[in-house]
């Protein structure tokens, strides 16, 4: 059976031009989940790729197919159709029901990446494939019951992966929300100062009890008002720059974890990886660290790490920041990842072009967005502790199920394993 014998490749999708529509960019796609990360809207200028909800998007230039660039479109508004990269071929299930996750899975399968590969076209570093070269490409002739029962077992799988991601986002989203409350806009302190915490209407998320670590009223600072007896404390004050270097290629048999920018991308999972496999310099990395991405800090890249791993290593354009007391890692991740730390890690860049934009570490120590009392701190970080604990579990899982997926999916998609065996091998997972 053809490819071709399954899939509409690029069909035409009606979009008026000079509309605004919902926009996927490359950046957008994942290398490790089924997923796009974001949809935004941008006006439609009459080119590009068009696609719906069902399709799959398949990255078609270097080095994007290579890091295996590809997701399944969801999340658009009913009936509509989006816009995105020129550099996408989408690929349309002929029967939509049977097979929109039997396709996107083909698409992933290493056997079928390396054959697209292997029919790129073009200069070096802007080599692409078109859908006509992969077309042809030839799979098991399955029934249409086996191939819908393969995107079933594998898409069950992803089902749990795409939980876990919004599990942790709204984990996420609730952890920054309290650090700004409390830190930033002060909102105990005003409601005591309303008489609010006394009506009973607390601050989501914030225990009555804890209004006690609050003053009743604010106060002039050189950056503004503050809570009386606060102060502005800068991320040095509560993250002590993790320095030294390892070259794991000195240890070419050991075993290292490898956080790169690329894996952050991909699914932030690091890469377990021998040293021999690993080029440059690294960062150590120990438990409990957050890293912040120097490099275009237009992309925040923050990493918050638990249990580091062995022989933890990270990118240099990491810098690696350890807790001080009385601030724990989910204290430093809530910081690190608040809009007002972004803002202002953006006006410290150096660097013209977005791929060479960096912050440097001691300015990056020196900023000052939150006020706080050292009991705050404290008490704040005990009590986001736990949900970013969550957060690191469903992590550690997401990365088990990717693994279980990848590993059934070449055998699924060549016949070696039914999907009998398959449901069973992933019910027990």
């Amino acid at each position: 059976m053809k490819l071709s014998d399954l899939i509409d490749f690029n069909p035409k999708r009606p979009i008026e031009k000079g509309s605004i529509a919902p926009f996927i960019e490359m950046a957008d796609l994942p290398e490790g989940e089924r997923d796009v990360s974001g949809i935004g809207n941008r006006v439609f200028n009459g080119g590009g790729s068009k696609f719906k909800n069902g399709d799959t998007l398949f990255a078609r230039i270097t080095p994007c197919l290579e890091n295996g660039k590809t997701a399944k479109v969801s999340g658009l508004p009913e009936g509509n159709v989006a816009h995105g990269s020129t550099e996408f071929i989408v690929m349309a299930a002929k029967e939509l029901v049977v097979d929109e996750d039997f396709v996107y899975y083909v698409a992933r399968h290493p056997e079928f990446r390396a054959f697209a590969q292997g029919r790129m076209e073009g200069t070096s570093g802007r080599q692409r494939v078109s859908w006509q070269a992969i077309a042809d490409y030839k799979i098991p002739d399955f029934s249409s019951v086996e191939r819908s029962g393969i995107g079933r077992v594998l898409s069950s799988v992803d089902n749990l992966i795409a939980n876990n991601r919004r599990v942790n986002q709204a984990l996420e989203a609730m952890a920054r929300a309290l650090f700004k409350a409390w830190f930033v806009d002060f909102e105990p302190v005003r409601a005591k100062m309303e008489n609010r915490w006394q009506r009973g209407q607390s601050l989501p998320g914030m225990p009555a009890h804890l209004y006690d670590l609050f003053p009743d009223r604010l106060v002039d600072s050189e950056l503004g008002e503050i809570p009386e007896g606060w102060r502005f404390f800068a991320f040095s004050d509560v993250a002590q720059q993790g320095k030294g270097s390892v070259n794991p290629g000195n240890a070419p048999e050991d075993i290292f974890t490898h956080y790169s920018l690329p894996a952050f991308d991909s699914a932030q999972a690091p890469v377990i990886e021998l040293g021999g496999a690993i080029k440059s310099n690294k960062t150590p990395v120990p438990d409990a660290s957050v890293l912040v991405s120097k490099l275009n800090p237009h992309i925040p890249r923050i990493w918050h790490v638990g249990k580091a791993g062995a022989n933890a290593v990270c990118s240099t354009e990491f810098i690696v920041w350890t807790p001080k007391a009385p601030a724990n890692s989910a204290f430093l991740f809530c910081l690190a990842t608040s809009q007002e730390f972004n803002s202002a890690m953006r006006q410290l860049v150096t660097g013209t072009s977005n791929s060479h934009q960096r912050v440097k570490p001691e300015q990056l120590g020196g900023i000052r967005v939150f006020a706080a009392s050292e009991k705050a701190i404290e008490a704040f970080s005990e009590l986001v502790r736990i949900s970013m604990e969550q957060v690191l579990q469903n992590r550690m899982q997401s990365r088990t199920l990717a693994q279980l997926r990848d590993t059934l999916l070449p055998k699924l998609i060549s016949g070696e394993l039914r999907v009998r065996e398959a449901t069973r091998i992933a019910e027990e997972a």
